[in-house]
């Protein structure tokens, strides 16, 4: 009888081991992730072994259209995500519990207007045919490009239409200019068929992607999104001094060869530890978020796509990379 029941019991802890693992098991983060250079080198993360270094349990979530992971984000669908500050804006004016924990990267160079050769200034454009998606990072470009050269929106027609749908009417000559990113920007500059007349890296801090994350994730998994940044410091740290090895890593990710991927990755400013401090404070540096959410907040509110500005220090916290830094 004794040892009927010492084997009842060690049947029941074998039985119900995998279930107390289970149960007491971190579960992982959900941390979307679409095709910008700033978030591909989230697989560096992976590859190099920096989440499993720095303890933060994450499962990068791909999405191949990128809006859908905002939208995944907005419906609670996800942890956090990689987005872009002007896409971030509508889901918080309209009350949304999201806070900003990293600063991934600014675009310098991977967004342009690009025109045909026959274009070769800004008085030039005047009554030119421009394909972009309203309301875009691109349309914002396009508009900071004409206000800075004494232009508005009503000085050219503008068609909206996706981005690799505008890169190929340029190609085919059926408009004359388009707002675009890589690798759309080399495959006209490769075809010969135009040449960018303003890029991001003509306007420093114009266009950051961060992290945005939910409050409640944060508050649940505090210690993991606190290594999930100190991964993203490892993985910049590589990128500077590998940049070859990275593009490795991250072109089969998006169906490109290293050499080409080399070149988005060029023309993206990745922020490390010091630029993410610079950019979470008010100041007068291109780089804050303070500037950048004013300055972004204006066009929204100008194309009727939001009617308030949402204060930073209501969606920044800076907490995280404070902690990363030590």
């Amino acid at each position: 009888m004794k040892r009927s029941k010492k084997l009842i019991t060690s049947l029941l802890f074998l039985l119900l081991a995998p279930l107390m693992f289970m149960s007491t098991a971190r579960a992982d983060i959900t941390l979307g992730i679409s095709d910008w250079p700033g978030w591909v080198a989230w697989y560096i993360a992976k590859d190099k072994g920096y989440f499993k270094k720095y303890d933060a349990h994450v499962k990068l979530v791909w999405f191949p259209n990128y809006i859908d992971s905002v939208n995944a984000l907005s419906a609670g669908k996800l942890d956090a995500n990689c987005q872009a500050l002007i896409d971030t804006m509508a889901p918080l004016a309209k009350g949304l519990p999201l806070k900003t924990i990293l600063v991934t990267d600014n675009s310098a160079g991977n967004d342009a207007l690009m025109v045909n050769n026959s274009i070769k200034n800004f008085k030039d454009l005047k009554g030119k045919t421009i394909g972009l998606e309203q309301y875009s990072i691109e349309n914002y470009l396009v508009d900071t490009a004409l206000h800075r050269h004494g232009m508005t929106q009503k000085d050219i027609k503008i068609v909206n239409m996706s981005t690799g749908n505008a890169a190929a009417a340029v190609i085919s000559g059926r408009i004359d200019g388009a707002g675009v990113w890589n690798p759309w920007i080399n495959r006209i500059e490769n075809q010969h068929k135009g040449h960018p007349l303003f890029t991001s890296k003509d306007a420093p801090g114009l266009i950051p992607d961060l992290v945005v994350a939910r409050q409640k994730s944060l508050k649940a998994h505090r210690n993991d999104f606190e290594g999930l940044v100190k991964a993203w410091f490892a993985v910049v740290r590589f990128v500077h001094k590998h940049p070859d090895a990275a593009a490795k890593i991250m072109a089969p990710h998006v169906g490109l060869k290293p050499k080409e991927y080399a070149l988005s990755l060029a023309g993206t400013r990745l922020f490390g530890a010091k630029l993410n401090q610079e950019a979470m404070k008010p100041g007068h540096l291109a780089v804050s978020l303070y500037n950048s959410t004013s300055n972004t907040g204006r066009f929204l509110i100008k194309a009727k796509a939001i009617k308030k500005v949402p204060k930073p220090e209501k969606f920044i916290d800076d907490n995280f990379i404070k902690q990363a830094s030590k």
